[in-house]
């Protein structure tokens, strides 16, 4: 027997985008985040960030430290350079995905190139397990023509990284994780449909709707526009999907491990945080 034909994930959670700021007052919409961040290991937090308007953008995020975890920046339209302590620079634009390893620290800006217009993306933050949280920060910018995108007869799928079997065919995206295998596909709906994806049993699985109303499981519960689903780790995700709907598939494997984090420093125990904000105010985050 399938999986498909066993089980479909269920609809356990469901969560609400909630207005915010961060950076220099950057105006976004935080998808999840914060307490109980076990319920989405590997991953810590979701931002959504979009809008027409300069003024809720412009200000960008100056420099800043991070250390432990990885950050996925995925731009659907606008610009946006990163400059970090490695002397990188890149520009970020329509499509474009940067993925940075803050590994022991890095220090990095993140500003609009742009003075209007509409800026909107995402910023998916992964965590790295307890023996990789001390390697060496990297950095990588990957083009739009790089990531693969899948064809179907009623979607398209961008996928940025890991792997699915979706209707029955083999999804394959950019990136490959060994330690916590995470999947991130972007799902454009031109026409009501049903579609189902298969993933590794045992990893968690986010689905974040951001455009039109999609349908989740067997039971049809809905998500609309900027709400989170939080599924069971076991089973087929079966969704319902409107036409001109777009959303997010989000899955991973558990680390298992305790979680420390103060602002943006992710460790595994407090006396690694108060380290970690030592060698900030110390100069020695990035040694």
């Amino acid at each position: 027997m399938t999986q498909s034909e066993q089980m479909a994930r269920k609809l356990v959670e469901k969560i609400q985008a909630r207005p915010t700021s961060d950076g220099a007052g950057v105006k976004l919409q935080r998808v999840f985040s914060g307490p109980r961040a076990e319920r989405f290991d590997p991953f810590l937090m979701l931002d959504e960030f979009g809008s027409e308007s300069a003024d809720d953008y412009i200000a960008g995020f100056p420099p800043h430290p991070h250390r432990g975890f990885e950050t996925i920046t995925y731009m659907l339209q606008g610009k946006m350079e990163h400059q970090d302590h490695m002397g990188n620079i890149g520009l970020l634009s329509d499509g474009g995905v940067q993925w940075m390893t803050a590994g022991r620290g890095v220090i990095h800006s993140e500003m609009p190139k742009q003075t209007e217009g509409k800026m909107h993306g995402f910023q998916l933050w992964l965590n790295l397990a307890s023996g990789d949280k001390m390697q060496a920060a990297c950095y990588e910018d990957i083009e739009p023509d790089a990531i693969p995108n899948f064809d179907f007869d009623d979607f398209n799928i961008t996928a940025i990284a890991g792997q699915a079997q979706v209707n029955g065919q083999s999804v394959q995206g950019k990136v490959q994780q060994v330690t916590t295998e995470p999947t991130y596909f972007d799902f454009q709906v031109s026409q009501a449909t049903d579609i189902e994806i298969e993933i590794a049993s045992g990893q968690n699985c986010l689905l974040y709707c951001y455009q039109g109303a999609i349908l989740v499981s067997d039971e049809g519960l809905k998500l609309n526009a900027q709400e989170l689903g939080r599924l069971t780790k076991n089973g087929t995700v079966k969704v319902n999907a409107e036409a001109g709907a777009r959303f997010l598939l989000i899955a991973g494997q558990p680390l298992n491990e305790p979680i420390a984090q103060h602002g943006p420093f992710v460790m595994n125990t407090f006396e690694e945080i108060e380290q970690a904000i030592y060698d900030y105010q110390n100069g020695q985050l990035t040694a």
